[in-house]
């Protein structure tokens, strides 16, 4: 099924450019064509410092389609305590958020990524073993890895792990370039990742607020 015509533009914010390689792949398979920009941080600090000042600029702005999604790693910090962070900062810039709205459109939407975007990676390990046709198909059985939300030790690092193990990036993990190989193959729809899939929902019911249908 298409997504529902809709006439928004969205705008995420991200802490680096491994995210926005992500998404400049998947959201087109999530939202089809509704327009786009990927805004990247120089990290998870440089994002929260300069959140609300970006949130200000959008709520000022005279158009009413523009919604914003804020994604952030988890990074091993209370997921909790992050997400209210996140929320905070909207509604002091007067946004209501899918967590916040009562009866109003929500535009701002807070996800985070449990523990790090490697995650989204394990989530799919069909695209992973398209991309790296050495590593073994079983991956997501093993222990440890089974849950991609719960890999221990960090995302990235067991990403890294596998990927050399299997003979792949040998000088450690290329972040970008194994981004860009990986989301070449990815699925939405087979992610097994939760924070993805809370991703996904909550980006799917922030356009539909404006389908037209």
């Amino acid at each position: 099924m298409s997504p529902p015509a809709v006439n928004i533009e969205l705008v995420f914010l991200v802490e680096e450019e491994t995210a926005r390689i992500v998404l400049d792949a998947i959201v087109p398979r999530i939202v089809g064509d509704i327009p786009f920009h990927v805004h990247c941080s120089r990290g998870k600090q440089d994002l929260l410092r300069k959140l609300p000042h970006r949130l200000a600029a959008y709520q000022s702005m005279p158009s009413d389609a523009t919604c914003v999604v804020v994604l952030i790693d988890e990074d091993r910090q209370d997921c909790h305590v992050l997400k209210a962070t996140l929320e905070e900062h909207a509604l002091k810039a007067g946004f209501a958020t899918k967590s916040s709205r009562r009866e109003e459109r929500f535009r701002v939407l807070n996800r985070i990524a449990v523990e790090e975007l490697e995650a989204w990676f394990f989530g799919d390990i069909e695209a992973l073993t398209s991309a790296y046709p050495h590593v073994p198909r079983t991956l997501h059985l093993k222990r440890g890895l089974r849950d991609p939300d719960a890999i221990k030790g960090g995302t990235w690092e067991a990403l890294e792990r596998v990927l050399m193990k299997a003979g792949y990036h040998k000088g450690g993990l290329q972040k970008i370039r194994a981004a860009r190989e990986v989301t070449a193959y990815m699925d939405p729809a087979r992610n097994q990742s939760h924070s993805f899939q809370v991703f996904m929902d909550g980006l799917r019911a922030l356009i539909n607020q404006f389908s037209d249908n």
